[in-house]
């Protein structure tokens, strides 16, 4: 993971995009005042804005998290699908030790 928002592969992408910081900041729901501060290392982005990120760039969430040195959890992973797995696995696990009791 990085250590610090990686200011030239964001620059990078939105190039690449045809997009500016400003565009970047409207579809994040943030002001560019706040943008700046994620620029510079000073802030860090929510779970909700890394989603924003990752849609416009064309990248995947746990992407823009790891090129803003953040570890937040990667968004777009659907909690209740996760929850359901999680579920699931516990269900196996329970009739794997019923089984191995006998």
């Amino acid at each position: 993971m990085a250590l610090f928002f990686d200011q030239s592969w964001f620059d990078a992408r939105l190039a690449g995009r045809g997009l500016t910081r400003g565009v970047l900041a409207a579809v994040a729901g943030m002001s560019e005042a706040d943008l700046a501060l994620v620029w510079k290392d000073q802030r860090e982005l929510s779970a909700g804005e890394v989603a924003a990120f990752a849609e416009l760039l064309g990248v995947s969430g746990a992407e823009v998290a790891r090129r803003a040195g953040i570890s937040t959890p990667v968004p777009g992973a659907d909690p209740l699908a996760r929850i359901a797995a999680l579920e699931r696995r516990v269900a196996a696990l329970e009739a794997e030790i019923a089984r191995l009791k006998g």
